[in-house]
């Protein structure tokens, strides 16, 4: 358990569960990426502004994070190409599934909503499936 970190959780689900609510309190909107980022085209009048400093909010969290951490370290085993396919499907996912794991995973579930138990808990099965046939059928990865 060398990369349990309770402390840096603890903090970043707080953060996250504070912004979250910020946003839906203040902006009356749900938190999802995928809804922030999938607004900006076409943006409605007024509202680009807010998802663009959400979605730099993100960016620049990530960096002051590895700045102040000293940079955790990072490794991909993964391809591009690879990358690149697992962002499209689960971005169709997402607009499948009418809505991504923020929007149902934290701020769904937050509201008690049953179809965001449900969408979680496709997105978790679906999840420890992936990861099981990739790595251990296939032998991808770790």
């Amino acid at each position: 358990m060398e990369n349990f970190t309770p402390i840096s959780a603890l903090i970043g689900g707080v953060l996250i569960g504070g912004a979250a609510t910020l946003l839906l309190v203040l902006n009356g909107r749900i938190a999802g990426v995928a809804g922030i980022l999938g607004g900006l085209l076409p943006a409605a009048k007024g509202d680009a502004a807010w998802r663009l400093l959400f979605l730099a909010g993100l960016v620049i969290g990530a960096f002051a994070w590895a700045t102040v951490s000293g940079g955790a370290p990072l490794q991909i085993d993964a391809t591009i190409p690879m990358l690149i396919a697992g962002g499209l499907i689960t971005g169709f996912g997402a607009r499948l599934g009418g809505g991504c794991t923020s929007g149902h995973g934290v701020c769904g579930l937050g509201r008690l909503s049953p179809r965001s138990l449900v969408a979680t808990g496709v997105f978790m099965a679906t999840t420890f499936i992936t990861v099981a046939l990739v790595r251990h059928l296939i032998g991808i990865g770790g």
